[in-house]
């Protein structure tokens, strides 16, 4: 009974050995590298996916670095690079490529750009086929007032040993601007900058803009420039205001003051009257005792009488007709 069934058995064995065997050691992969000149033994294969290492990501980048004259790039190093977190595709690619373009890129450098976070292989690519970056509007006012909006489109490659610790897009765009305003601001009137826009090409570039940046400027082109607002007339309507304000205010100020000092002479002038009044009603009482103590007598009294009388027939004389104050 059991021989009967021992072929099958050695067969099925067999078969499940197989697969074990082709999982845990990738066999055509080992014989793609040794067609290839890949010297990689089945061991080291094995041991690959006992350490995580995905054997199909590390003998094609073996194979094309190999292809490509990159031979001192071995195996223990790339599976590092991966086990660090690296890509390890586009670090052979950018090596590659890099190779071809006489583009001095050594491993330890691809690597530490790629763990930086880095796209290396899109920074080889830049560093031969430049890219150009388009600002957004900036706005600069001239010496005479007038506001220019600008546009400029700056041609960058990339600087391969400033990738890693270097500034990004957003730095040399903020860098171009800044420099555009200095230009523009610098003129004389916005009729210069119309008529020479590359001005303000030639004196940005001449800033050295892209210092402890990731890329190195090639030129900047002023695509488009506008007229603005008359900033400079704006800002004077806006002082003649304030300064119009200001001067109501004081006048207003100066106005209260004057109501106040009217004000004041009136109750003064009231006080005055009023003394004046009180001054009057002592009079009689002053006459009746000068009467008493013999200081004043009557053909005195008469006499004083006499004059107030010829004092307003005076008044009344000098007055225009129809004025004539009535007699008491």
């Amino acid at each position: 009974m059991l021989d009967t069934y021992l072929p099958f058995i050695l067969l099925g064995g067999g078969l499940v050995f197989l697969i074990v065997f082709f999982h845990y050691v990738p066999f055509f992969l080992w014989l793609s590298a040794k067609v290839s000149g890949v010297h990689i033994s089945l061991i080291q294969l094995f041991l690959m996916r006992i350490r995580n290492v995905p054997p199909y990501t590390i003998v094609p980048a073996m194979i094309e670095a190999h292809k490509a004259g990159l031979k001192s790039i071995t195996r223990d190093e790339l599976e590092a690079h991966y086990m660090a977190g690296g890509h390890v595709e586009k670090v052979v690619h950018a090596l590659v490529s890099a190779s071809k373009a006489n583009i001095d890129l050594t491993f330890q450098m691809a690597t530490g750009i790629d763990l930086a976070g880095r796209d290396v292989f899109q920074a080889v690519q830049m560093s031969v086929n430049p890219k150009v970056i388009d600002t957004p509007p900036v706005s600069a006012v001239a010496k005479d007032g007038i506001q220019m909006i600008a546009k400029a489109r700056v041609t960058v490659r990339a600087n391969i040993r400033q990738l890693v610790g270097g500034a990004g897009e957003d730095t040399v765009l903020a860098r171009v601007g800044e420099g555009i305003v200095s230009s523009i601001g610098s003129a004389d009137n916005h009729k210069s900058v119309l008529e020479n826009p590359d001005t303000i090409s030639k004196l940005v570039l001449s800033k050295g803009l892209d210092a402890g940046t990731a890329f190195e400027i090639l030129s900047i082109d002023i695509a488009d420039i506008d007229i603005g607002k008359n900033i400079g007339a704006t800002l004077q309507i806006d002082q003649a205001n304030a300064d119009k304000n200001i001067a109501q205010a004081k006048a207003e100020e100066r106005r209260a003051m004057a109501v106040a000092l009217e004000q004041e002479m009136k109750a003064k002038a009231q006080e005055a009257r009023a003394n004046v009044i009180q001054a009057e009603a002592e009079v009689p009482k002053a006459m009746a005792e000068a009467f008493r103590s013999g200081n004043l007598g009557i053909m005195d009294y008469y006499r004083m009488k006499n004059i107030e009388a010829d004092t307003t027939m005076r008044q009344n004389i000098a007055r225009p007709e129809g004025n004539v104050r009535p007699q008491k």
